[in-house]
């Protein structure tokens, strides 16, 4: 991966972004955006939109979300401890003892997710507990309520200690590549067209609050009225212990950008995503979707009177977790892969299924 490209992605990564709170984040993708798009605008909803040849006829709009899943501080205790809510699907089981930090409107405050010791606890408590994020607590260590309340406001986001960790061979762990790698796919796909052979108007969106019910790609997909979308998110990767590969199906990392079949992708969108990587010799595997995918794909397919969609997703281990992990090859085959597939599209590709 080029230098300037990686050093994107770990900015990304390192910006705080809970759903409602992206902004931090999308200052970076403002940032980068500029050095190739036409254009980039922010809207009232938070997007932002990174344009390129925009008086082309047919409009494909390119999407992957920003926000990450986080918590937020719902209510001070006497003695200082911050009692939490969650901020889209996050399992108890994995917030306790995980390391987090409180964005405050001044600084970023560290802290660490909380909950009783089975040792204060009898055998029945413990066989009887159901875990929930209501009975876990971020201690920021404040000696009292008077002392938190000055460091800290009802309504703060927090994040997992956000970190980039580079594994063995090209993987990499981290919080919330869960969609910052399908938006780094987006914007490298924009960065990566050659101007002679885009045909198109392309509108890479850096979408937001994803996780709290498509709300970004609903806005910004009604704004731009595109022909066709194509949106970027993570899938389950199944490569990993105690998976039934029978219910899930088989996705790995390394192996290639996944392209999802199913009522949510538009059949001519997903051929050019096929001919595409079939042209670049970029390996890719079919995900079965037999429903709508509960991704921005979703929201663009039934935009006003309907738009072409398809779904391209990065295999990720250890969804919503503070230790994702993705395979850096998987995630430059996606931006490959749309950025010639975006070549193949112009005035004359139409989208209608015969």
């Amino acid at each position: 991966m080029r230098p300037r490209s990686a050093q994107f992605l770990k900015d990304l990564i390192c910006a705080p972004s809970p759903s409602g709170y992206e902004q931090p984040a999308q200052a970076v993708v403002r940032d980068y955006a500029a050095d190739f798009a036409d254009e980039v605008r922010t809207d009232v909803h938070g997007n932002v939109i990174a344009v390129r040849n925009a008086d082309a006829p047919v409009r494909v709009m390119l999407a992957g979300h920003i926000d990450q899943v986080g918590f937020m501080v719902q209510h001070i205790s006497d003695g200082g401890m911050l009692n939490i809510a969650a901020i889209g699907g996050i399992d108890a089981k994995v917030a306790v003892a995980q390391r987090v930090t409180v964005h405050t409107a001044k600084k970023a405050i560290p802290g660490v997710i909380g909950r009783h010791p089975i040792h204060l606890m009898s055998a029945e408590a413990r066989a009887k507990e159901k875990l929930e994020i209501e009975s876990l607590w971020v201690d920021i260590g404040a000696r009292d309520k008077k002392a938190a309340e000055k460091l800290v406001e009802i309504g703060d986001p927090i994040t997992y200690d956000l970190h980039y960790t580079e594994l063995q061979q090209d993987l990499i762990a981290a919080p919330g590549l869960d969609d910052k790698v399908g938006l780094f796919a987006v914007m490298e796909a924009l960065r990566l067209v050659p101007k002679t052979k885009l045909n198109c108007a392309v509108y890479a969106v850096s979408t937001v609050q994803e996780e709290l019910g498509l709300r970004g790609a609903q806005t910004s997909a009604f704004g731009i009225d595109p022909h066709a979308g194509i949106a970027v998110d993570v899938t389950f990767a199944t490569d990993q212990p105690g998976v039934d590969e029978k219910r899930t199906g088989k996705v790995e990392l390394r192996k290639g950008p996944s392209l999802a079949r199913g009522a949510n992708v538009n059949p001519v969108l997903r051929k050019i995503l096929v001919d595409a990587a079939d042209a670049r010799k970029i390996p890719y595997q079919n995900d079965p979707a037999p429903r709508g995918t509960g991704t921005d794909a979703n929201a663009i397919q039934i935009n006003r009177a309907g738009v072409a969609a398809a779904l391209v997703s990065v295999p990720n281990r250890y969804m919503h977790s503070p230790v994702e992990v993705i395979s850096l090859s998987d995630l430059e085959n996606v931006a490959k892969l749309i950025a010639h597939a975006l070549t193949m599209i112009d005035g004359d590709t139409d989208f209608t299924p015969m």
